[in-house]
């Protein structure tokens, strides 16, 4: 958590917006915040249905499409801070369940996530614990087994990819809430599950997985 604090605190320290380079007093200015929030979805919760239900912010496109590519591959991860935030006033808005939930976003490999020096799903789930109340389990669940980016595989490879890549660690076995699995982007839904299916092994429940932005379509 060292490393998350120290992210924050220096997200106070720039002046310029990190998509446009705009000098503004927020995060992320005011141009492109209505660029992203343009691509926010009518009805987030239009997949939550199924075996693993999907709570969508926005479509993977345009300027949403742009931020999560600065935040994870041009070092902005004070761009978690407002996305984590919409992601969680969109969730207020519109719950698909309701009582109290552990969120436990998707974890990277722990040398992917040294090489980064965070993990973007974690990042947004703290902003979107913030807002919520919900409590935060990022260490409930870890990637022991580094795997092919997804990107680059079929949907059979992808799953294969992914068998053995997770464990349900010490403290996510004490877990007692049902689980609200987070991840910056829903694709396939191949991680996902995989992440699920080791949870449900341990006899934790999941709800479903929310994500900042989908691929999904009707």
């Amino acid at each position: 958590m060292a490393n998350i604090s120290r992210w924050f605190f220096n997200l106070f320290l720039k002046s310029n917006c990190p998509l446009c380079q705009r000098p503004t007093g927020e995060i992320v200015c005011t141009y492109c915040q209505k660029q992203i929030q343009s691509c926010q979805s009518q009805n987030p919760a239009e997949f939550w249905r199924g075996d693993l239900p999907l709570f969508g912010w926005g479509n993977y496109q345009g300027t949403v499409k742009r931020s999560i590519a600065a935040l994870k591959y041009e070092n902005q991860p004070e761009l978690a801070q407002p996305l984590g935030t919409w992601l969680g006033k969109a969730w207020q808005q519109s719950p698909p369940v309701r009582g109290k939930l552990a969120i436990v976003p998707i974890p990277m490999h722990p040398e992917k996530q040294k090489q980064r020096g965070f993990n973007q799903a974690e990042l947004l789930a703290v902003s979107f614990c913030r807002l919520t109340g919900y409590k935060l389990r990022s260490t409930a669940l870890s990637r022991v087994r580094e795997t092919t980016a997804q990107f680059s595989l079929s949907v059979q490879a992808r799953e294969q990819n992914l068998q053995g890549a997770f464990q349900v660690t010490t403290s996510g076995q004490k877990l007692r809430e049902p689980v609200l699995l987070l991840d910056d982007i829903y694709t396939t839904g191949a991680t996902a599950r995989s992440a699920k299916a080791v949870l449900e092994a341990a006899g934790i429940s999941v709800v479903g997985i929310i994500a900042l932005a989908t691929t999904k379509k009707v």
